[in-house]
């Protein structure tokens, strides 16, 4: 059941095809551009400008220009690692991951310089996939350095905050994101196509919202710092900012600046869940999707699905299966090696044992923390084989050490980088 689970992920990640899924929501044909039944009419348009940025950029970057045609647009493309075959009318910036360094603000600055001088003629095509936080910034003030930049994202990574909050403080303190990037392009035409690594009602969260009007507060950033704790891990020029409110506001929605904006979404976690429950249903189990967890701290999610799951067993015979998405809480306490997925699996390991069940958690951009896999799979007798093999699960789980522990078990996963990311997959199988 672990192989089955690992190859089902595979096969899932095969099926979320993002230039087929871009190219089945936009073509051009003559002089008309058609993203989702909305018209762009290219020949009144002088010029077109690309900012592509996130894990998918290269690949978005690339359809675009094939959709197009070779060469009609021009721009910046910011990815994680550098392009195999780049393009000769984009220039390229790989920049930092996970966290942000001067390629990142490099990057940031060719983005401003890029949108400047717009007019009614231009249009935008901003190609926004998940990563986006780090790959791409600048710095609201000029005293915030890189390395201070760098350790603010430290801070927000590591200290159990959702996607949502982390990126409300990211959008404060930057100026491109939270709508500062599209406001620096007016009054140029824009569409952004984005790859949605965020909760589904939260779309301005995807690369903390640079091209859409932000929900979130000055006031709502200071109660998060606090919640968590941040202030006193925070690099100065942040801490100050938070603790004395001498911090503006970001564009909220209904600004009129945002009147020539339209935002289309190609891919998504429930394009991934899907995915996995079609090919649960092809091996004849009965099979359930549950989104209720998003962002919940991960034991409280794992307890929850473990009981769902139980609860799908007592009410039907044969095989059920369990599939949820999202993003949990994983706050970092140690200093091992692995990430939320695989920490979600070793969790669950303790709980399943000697039961005859199965759980897979793995992260859709290939990447699971600090760990060079994307996950990791569990099953009833994981305990029993870590024993054998002297593991202690709560000491690696104490240590952030999932990935160290199931590696020695032959039970992680390994994709690579993917290129692409719609947040995390769960599957929870009972026999």
């Amino acid at each position: 059941m672990r192989e089955t689970l690992r190859e089902m992920f595979v096969q899932a990640l095969r099926e979320l095809d993002l230039p087929a899924r871009m190219k089945e929501r936009m073509w051009a044909k003559g002089t008309v551009l058609e993203i989702s039944g909305d018209l762009y009419p290219l020949d009144q348009l002088r010029d077109i400008r690309v900012i592509a940025f996130g894990k998918a950029a290269t690949q978005m970057a690339a359809t675009i220009d094939e959709i197009l045609g070779a060469g009609r647009a021009r721009g910046l493309v910011v990815p994680s690692a550098p392009p195999c075959q780049p393009l000769p009318n984009f220039q390229y910036i790989v920049g930092g991951h996970p966290y942000p360094n001067a390629h990142t603000v490099e990057a940031g600055e060719a983005a401003l310089r890029l949108a400047a001088g717009a007019t009614p003629d231009t249009m935008f095509l901003f190609l926004i996939s998940g990563g986006g936080s780090a790959l791409l910034d600048r710095p609201l003030f000029d005293d915030i350095s890189v390395d201070d930049l760098a350790g603010f994202n430290r801070v927000l990574v590591t200290c159990g905050a959702t996607i949502y909050e982390m990126n409300a403080l990211r959008k404060h303190f930057s100026a491109v994101k939270g709508g500062r990037l599209a406001l620096a392009g007016q009054p140029a035409r824009q569409a952004t196509i984005y790859v949605s690594d965020v909760p589904a009602d939260k779309p301005s969260t995807v690369a903390s919202g640079p091209t859409m009007p932000d929900e979130s507060s000055v006031a709502e950033c200071q109660a998060i710092a606090a919640r968590y704790g941040m202030i006193e891990r925070l690099p100065a020029a942040y801490a100050a900012r938070l603790g004395s409110g001498d911090l503006p506001e970001t564009p909220k929605p209904g600004d009129p600046r945002f009147a020539t904006s339209r935002y289309y979404a190609v891919l998504s976690n429930q394009d991934g869940m899907e995915a996995l429950k079609r090919l649960a249903e092809r091996r004849g189990w009965q099979t359930a999707i549950d989104v209720s967890c998003d962002d919940w701290p991960l034991a409280r999610a794992a307890d929850h699905l473990l009981e769902t799951l139980r609860g799908l067993q007592r009410q039907a015979g044969g095989t059920v299966c369990l599939i949820s998405g999202g993003e949990l809480s994983c706050p970092v306490t140690g200093s091992g090696i692995g990430g939320r997925n695989a920490a979600f699996a070793l969790y669950c390991a303790t709980k399943i044992a000697g039961q005859p069940m199965a759980v897979m958690s793995a992260g859709t951009d290939g990447i699971d923390g600090n760990s060079p896999a994307a996950g990791a799979v569990a099953a009833g007798d994981t305990l029993a084989r870590a024993q054998a093999l002297g593991l202690n699960p709560a000491e690696s789980f104490r240590q952030s050490d999932s990935y160290t522990f199931f590696a020695q078990l032959g039970d992680e996963i390994v994709t690579g980088p993917t290129g692409n990311n719609v947040r995390d997959l769960r599957m929870l199988v009972a026999e």
